[in-house]
């Protein structure tokens, strides 16, 4: 019941965001509540693959590939909406081939792998062509709906939409019992009959899909990008984080925790500047010691 009221609320918040009478700061607003529906898209997405079992520190890659070719697609007449869905297509496909090459480790032997396939994938780009992307000192992108603050914010919330929906129908489908007994144990899963390696890829490829996404809407709101941001580590952290506060394995979690966390940090970064960071651990670390299942925890606890 608690999650039916949570998601109706935030649904209709989502929409209606805009029409609020916001003040002098609307626009300011916006712009935060815009990132924070792109965050849980990349939450959310990442928590699709942490559902086999996986801690993947790639999700910057995807999400930087996502941007990247949006911005050079555009930069060569490609039509918008083929440019989004190729930039999606193109870091799932990505993802496809470090699957192949990475998914019979596990651990923290993945993370490491991941972590690298990120770093491999920003000095590529880094050192490509000036011309073509930009090199080390980044690139301008075409503005999405003529820069439209309003149509940016729908666009990005139809893609929580989306994404949540994907998240849905994943829970609801074979695929989250294949991705559980993963979680819990290959040998165990592949005992029962689960093919552990297609499902693994699956998860992967649907991950990176909706990363490469998010990555394409932060990329058109921000109108340039750099690859030591795009590509930075603290974009695979912030999504695990987000998506361990909110509540691991869970539809509603990551986008309560993108909620609660990009709201926090904004409001500590405006009233401490010079150490909202420190503030912001600290709490954060506080959260994940006492509340190891996240906010829908608590929430379910609070049901019981």
């Amino acid at each position: 019941m608690i999650r039916k009221v949570l998601s109706v609320v935030l649904a209709v918040l989502a929409v209606v965001f805009p029409f609020l009478p916001l003040g002098d700061r609307a626009a300011f607003i916006l712009q935060i509540a815009n990132f924070t529906v792109i965050t849980a898209v990349l939450s959310l997405s990442w928590d699709i693959l942490a559902r086999t079992g996986q801690l993947s520190l790639a999700h910057a890659a995807f999400y930087g590939i996502g941007a990247y070719s949006y911005t050079i697609l555009m930069a060569h007449a490609t039509p918008w909406w083929l440019a989004i869905l190729l930039s999606g297509l193109i870091a799932g496909l990505l993802s496809l081939i470090l699957g192949a090459v990475t998914l019979r480790l596990q651990g923290m032997y993945f993370a490491i792998a991941t972590l690298a396939f990120a770093e491999v994938i920003k000095t590529v780009i880094q050192n490509l062509p000036d011309a073509f992307a930009g090199g080390s000192t980044g690139m301008l992108v075409p503005a999405l709906f003529n820069g439209q603050a309003n149509a940016q914010y729908y666009a990005a919330v139809v893609l929580l939409a989306v994404t949540l929906l994907v998240s849905i129908w994943v829970r609801n489908s074979k695929m989250h019992y294949a991705f559980t007994a993963i979680r819990q144990g290959e040998q165990v899963a592949r005992v029962l009959g689960v093919s552990a390696s297609r499902y693994k890829l699956t998860a992967f490829f649907i991950s990176s899909v909706l990363a490469g996404l998010a990555g394409v809407l932060y990329a058109s709101k921000t109108f340039f990008i750099i690859p030591g941001e795009t590509f930075s580590l603290s974009v695979s952290v912030s999504s695990l984080t987000t998506a361990i506060f909110g509540g691991l394995y869970t539809t509603l979690g990551p986008v309560i925790g993108s909620v609660i966390l990009t709201t926090l940090e904004e409001l500590l970064r405006l009233r401490i500047p010079n150490g909202y960071l420190v503030v912001y651990g600290i709490m954060l670390v506080l959260t994940i010691l006492y509340l190891p299942r996240g906010i829908m925890g608590l929430l379910e606890r609070k049901k019981s």
